[in-house]
């Protein structure tokens, strides 16, 4: 059985995803409030969710709950914690595209027990801990009594035993939260004032029109005021370059990504690349997914591939790959060809570069080997004979 450590803060709703999920999948987690933000240390084996735990259905799902829920908490849901300052309109407007919100699923709900199909999943989980904070703070009786079937498949779902297993009894609202002006005070950092020291005599004896222009050149423009998502964003410590301590390479990743998209690969990218790879400043690998048989549909395949480019973009200064789906629903494979600063596999350096990797063999390749040259000639130019894989070319993604 995996096990894995979740570092975050406590009651973060976005964690319980990952906790519930792991609860489905038989595997042992634990959370560390050690951490300032939420990062999942290495497991002794990879989190996968095979392709059955997300039927295809909810990929068109017309669910708002999952692209706004977070906008809602932050607005309604988070002053009444003392985390944000109250704004009386944007509350009124929250609470009206919450009652919008729930009464589209609540129609969906109306002929059926859960989101997609008749068993919980990643559906159920992502959309119950979106809504959660909103049941414990806000929505009293009187707002949630016009959505029963949204009502049931929550309850429903908090009290399964694997999410009963991380979210505990789940206290509902009785009465909806207010915002705390002195909770919200509390919450915020103190600030030293410091004194104001008396003027010289010599500025005192300045006049007054030219003491007001000095005063008006040193004061400060007045600082744009942050989205919640600013102060977050903000407030993270500064991750330090992991390739920082390399010294300079002649290879220049940007203009051979230019030269990439603007040229022909076989004629003109290929001669480009082999003349100016650095292969003691760079390295290349090859990869291939681990977990062939849990790939179904080839949209929901080439879905995990884009899925982890988006998770990497941090990366995209440091590496390129070209990554290919072989083959036709039920009967598919996923390698590509990956181009990395540095000797080492880019992906443990930093903890938000470890989204799925694990699921992916990786072999470091001789730059000046024939299989080198040839697999970089098919992957780079998505075409080939592909022999080693055995499946004809579907499509191709690129990283860069």
């Amino acid at each position: 059985m995996a096990a894995g450590t979740l570092y975050t803060y406590p009651e973060n709703w976005r964690a319980f995803k990952a906790l519930i999920a792991a609860q489905y999948r038989g595997l042992r987690s634990a959370c560390s409030p050690h951490h300032p933000t939420s990062t999942l240390a290495k497991p002794t084996a990879p989190l996968n969710f095979s392709a059955n735990f997300l039927p295809a259905s909810f990929q068109a799902m017309p669910l708002p709950t999952m692209s706004c829920g977070e906008v809602l908490q932050s607005t309604w849901v988070f002053p009444t914690l003392g985390i944000m300052h109250h704004n009386k309109q944007a509350t009124e407007n929250a609470k009206e595209e919450v009652r919008r919100i729930l009464g589209l699923l609540d129609a969906h709900l109306k002929t059926r027990t859960f989101l997609v199909g008749e068993r919980v999943t990643l559906a159920d989980i992502t959309v119950v801990c979106t809504l959660l904070w909103l049941y414990k703070q806000v929505l009293e009786p009187s707002f949630h009594q016009a959505i029963p079937n949204t009502n049931r498949w929550f309850l429903t779902c908090i009290n399964q035993p694997q999410f009963r297993a991380v979210l505990g009894e789940v206290k509902l609202c009785e009465k909806m939260a207010q915002f705390d002006a002195k909770k919200f005070a509390e919450t915020q950092p103190k600030r030293d004032t410091p004194r104001k020291e008396k003027g010289s005599r010599e500025e005192k004896q300045k006049p007054q029109a030219e003491r007001k222009e000095e005063k008006n050149a040193a004061a400060p423009a007045p600082e744009e005021e942050m989205d919640e998502c600013e102060q977050v964003l903000a407030a993270e410590p500064k991750a330090k370059d992991p390739f920082a301590h390399l010294p300079k390479s002649t290879f220049v990743l940007d203009e051979f990504k230019r030269k990439y998209s603007n040229e022909d690969t076989l004629s003109v990218v290929l001669p480009y690349f082999w003349e100016h790879f650095d292969k003691d400043g760079w390295s290349l690998w090859y990869s291939e997914y681990h977990f062939p048989e849990e790939l179904t549909q080839t949209f929901m395949s080439c879905n995990l591939i884009t899925g982890m480019f988006q998770q990497l973009d941090k990366l995209r200064k440091n590496a390129f790959a070209s990554v290919i789906l072989f083959g036709t629903n039920n009967s598919s494979s996923i390698s590509g060809v990956w181009v990395f600063r540095g000797q080492e596999l880019a992906f443990p350096l930093r903890p938000d570069w470890q989204v799925d990797y694990e699921s992916y063999t990786w072999r470091k390749l001789d730059p000046s080997s024939e299989e080198a040259q040839s697999l970089v000639r098919e992957y780079f130019s998505c075409e080939g004979a592909f022999q080693h894989v055995g499946k004809a070319f579907n499509q191709g993604k690129i990283f860069k």
